[in-house]
């Protein structure tokens, strides 16, 4: 699985690089405006920043939701970095949007996915990745993680090669359940990411085992 932080705080994506175990990274609007980050030249340079930390994926999303508005603005993300994938909604213009940008090369992410045939769309439109927010489900009583399974199933059986980003994440158990359904991509914030490597025997182990040392070495 590849691990994506979804955030657009420079100090956390430098973090999660620094671990290693980063692969890409995904924003939006409401995490630039988080960090205070307005005005579109000032977002755009925030895209290219981002770049210069990680090797992988940079999805940033379109504003416009007409078809002209998405494809004129993705094409300009595209032409900031290599490494800019371009987030387009599921929704009817945006399907038209990434058969356009795909059949240009441009890689697209199409995200405010919440069903099985948003992402049957999506993929049979040539998106690079399909974004399902499983946390968003969770909060209407619908399983998230259920839906990440049905789409693993339905790529691998009509050989698709969109990969199922599961975004929305909203603690480590999420990332294991993520894992286990199958998804290619998990885009998190970075103490989801961190609380996999928390657990209690490790500390008490680690805390003996230091004992056990400086009681051979006082």
């Amino acid at each position: 699985m590849k691990f994506f932080i979804d955030t657009a705080n420079l100090e956390q994506i430098r973090e999660a690089q620094d671990l290693g175990v980063l692969d890409g990274v995904t924003t939006n609007p409401s995490l630039m405006a988080k960090e205070g980050i307005s005005g579109e030249e000032n977002i755009l340079n925030h895209y290219k920043k981002i770049c210069e930390i990680v090797d992988g994926d940079v999805s940033a999303e379109v504003i416009a939701t007409d078809f002209e508005g998405m494809i004129k603005e993705g094409e300009h993300l595209a032409s900031l970095h290599p490494q800019i994938v371009v987030k387009i909604p599921a929704i009817k213009e945006g399907i038209k949007a990434i058969k356009y940008l795909d059949s240009k090369g441009i890689k697209t992410n199409c995200t405010l996915v919440f069903s099985a045939g948003q992402a049957l769309l999506a993929a049979k439109a040539g998106a690079s990745y399909v974004s399902p927010f499983i946390g968003r489900l969770d909060d209407i009583t619908t399983d998230g993680v259920e839906l990440i399974a049905q789409i693993v199933e339905m790529y691998d059986y009509y050989e698709f090669d969109t990969q199922v980003l599961a975004a929305s994440i909203r603690h480590t158990l999420h990332i294991i359940q993520c894992v286990e359904a199958g998804a290619d991509v998990a885009t998190c914030p970075l103490d989801a990411i961190l609380g996999l490597l928390k657990h209690p025997l490790t500390d008490i182990g680690l805390e003996k085992f230091l004992a056990d040392y400086r009681k051979l070495n006082s």
